[in-house]
């Protein structure tokens, strides 16, 4: 990592809400700065899906919008940190359509206002907003020039992001293989092709309860493939094993069927997950300083259910502030090794994404907020402060609740 002296130059952490808890119930600036305010949060991600979305706004409500949000930072001193995608865009094929012409469109119409709108407010931008369909996983060859469409695209947007003075820019990590990148070898095959393309930084977001799929799409031994052809000829219930889309299962009641399988498999290797793919904090100190934001979600290992961090889910939980913190630390410690490696980030948000109920009453959500970001001011007690600076407040103020 950048610094002097062989010492790393740690990155500044911030505290931060996604306010896509306030859609649909808070959607003017003023009334969502104010609730983070009062949370004790200076800094938003802005969601798409809390009326800031290109596609769903014209032109000139978007620009009225912005004027409406400096005016409310103003009054609230909470400010846009970075923007960031919501449902509309996330439920589609869009960056990775087969059609260009949506590809065009997503990119154009969608992702390039969005540069603007960041920029125009000094935020950065995060997204994920690109899915491929079971019949390019299943053909080599059509993967290999869908997923080099999807990063010759990203690199154009990291320069369009560079040239206009945005802050970040960054792409979700995922969980499932039609949703890159969702492995961490597959994530950093990413981030270097994509910079080596445009020269210009282009970043990951992680979640922390993104890792609930991996587990689903690990490669199988030949006993579970052999286990699967022998149910197939028999007509019994076939075991739970991932052997990529039904497109490309062999015919199994021909000899040689389990070898055949093997060699489809081998021949898609992006399918196929590793077991720390499924652990948040393998991802954090493998990708960590590579990532401007991180989405803090609660979660128990089984589902990305964007649950608060609150006394009751905190029990059940898998995610403790100590060891995502420590993970980043670790990340951050490691020094460039090449003068061409990309830069890694000089600004960290640690941004609260809790989802609420369509039936939740708007004082549960209230409540559930103000607890989680209390839980992470313990932590991050002023924003700012930099990596090394917290993990020393850590260990002198937690050391005796859990120890380092």
């Amino acid at each position: 990592m950048g610094g002097t002296n062989g010492v790393p130059q740690y990155p500044r952490v911030h505290l931060a809400v996604d306010n896509c808890f306030a859609s649909k119930r808070w959607t003017a600036p003023l009334d969502w700065m104010r609730i983070a305010r009062e949370a004790g949060l200076y800094c938003v991600e802005a969601s798409a899906d809390n009326e800031c979305d290109p596609l769903y706004t014209t032109a000139e409500s978007l620009a009225s919008w912005i004027d409406d949000v400096k005016r409310a930072s103003e009054q609230t001193g909470v400010r846009v940190s970075t923007f960031y995608s919501g449902h509309g865009s996330y439920a589609t094929l869009g960056l990775a359509h087969p059609d260009e012409r949506v590809r065009e469109h997503m990119q154009r119409r969608w992702l390039e206002p969005m540069i603007a709108s960041a920029a125009s407010l000094q935020a950065g931008l995060g997204f994920f907003c690109h899915a491929f369909p079971q019949a390019v996983l299943a053909d080599p060859t059509a993967y290999a020039e869908a997923e080099a469409d999807l990063f010759r695209r990203l690199a154009e947007l990291a320069v369009v992001g560079q040239r206009v003075g945005l802050s970040s820019l960054s792409v979700e990590q995922m969980y499932v293989p039609h949703q890159v990148p969702w492995t961490i070898r597959g994530a950093e095959r990413l981030l270097k092709a994509v910079y080596e393309q445009g020269k210009a930084p282009f970043y990951i977001t992680l979640d922390t309860g993104h890792q609930v799929g991996q587990k689903h799409y690990q490669k199988p031994s030949i006993g579970q493939i052999e286990a699967v052809v022998t149910a197939r000829r028999r007509g019994d219930d076939l075991p739970d094993v991932w052997l990529g889309p039904v497109e490309i299962a062999p015919d199994c009641q021909k000899a040689g069927a389990v070898e055949e399988w093997q060699r489809r498999i081998e021949a898609r290797p992006y399918l196929f997950a590793e077991g720390e793919d499924g652990d948040v904090y393998a991802w954090l100190r493998r990708l960590g300083r590579y990532s401007p934001i991180i989405h803090l979600q609660q979660t128990d290992g089984s589902a990305s259910a964007h649950r608060p961090f609150t006394e009751a889910f905190n029990r059940s939980g898998i995610i403790h502030a100590e060891q995502v913190l420590m993970a980043l630390y670790e990340s951050c410690s490691q020094l460039a090794i090449s003068g061409n490696e990309m830069p890694p980030v000089e600004d960290i948000y640690l941004t609260i994404e809790m989802f609420s109920g369509t039936a939740e009453r708007p004082a549960r959500i209230l409540a559930n907020l103000r607890e989680t970001a209390a839980y992470w001011r313990r932590f991050v007690p002023e924003d700012g402060m930099r990596l090394d600076e917290i993990r020393q407040h850590i260990a002198t103020t937690h050391q005796e609740q859990q120890p380092l």
